[in-house]
């Protein structure tokens, strides 16, 4: 097919975008510049701009286009935004500080390291899970202070009788 003066142009453009980022040397831009204004064909004006990026190609006058909401968007449903995870080291802290009466405390310092854990992930990540991570602190440290405190009994106890 024949090529017309506006495509022998735009195979000119792409030469001249070719040579301003370093992909052709001056005398090859030369050359290919002086055969592209004497192409007469779509083939020979591909051979000379074939190993270049061409860009973007032109669309048509008349593409179609995307087809208007038949409502104003004031009353479109809102987007649903994407639900957030919940932390998995809040939600294990609440799990050791809930298991802890049932395993005599041996779960609170595990749930004290998790809460703690937690709250700077989700701090970092804006993850959800900050009132879970409280949760498993507060009733690990109770869980540990509660040890502390029998420790505490046991040792005057010692102390008064001995």
């Amino acid at each position: 097919m024949r090529a017309s003066h506006a495509d022998r142009e735009r195979a000119v453009d792409v030469l001249k975008a070719g040579f301003a980022e370093g992909r052709l040397a001056q005398p090859e831009y030369e050359q290919r510049i002086s055969r592209a204004y004497q192409a007469q064909t779509h083939a020979e004006l591909q051979t000379l701009v074939g190993d270049l990026p061409q860009g973007p190609v032109p669309q048509a006058q008349f593409a179609p286009r995307p087809a208007a909401p038949a409502v104003p968007a004031t009353f479109l449903p809102m987007p649903m935004p994407m639900p957030q995870s919940t932390n998995g080291s809040a939600t294990g802290a609440l799990v050791c500080g809930l298991l802890s009466p049932f395993t005599w405390g041996l779960t609170s310092i595990p749930a004290v390291i998790l809460g703690h854990k937690a709250r700077g992930e989700i701090r970092r990540t804006g993850e959800r899970g900050d009132g879970q991570a409280i949760a498993g602190l507060v009733i690990g440290w109770l869980g540990i202070g509660a040890w502390a405190l029998f420790f505490l009994v046991m040792v005057l106890l010692a102390v008064t009788r001995g």
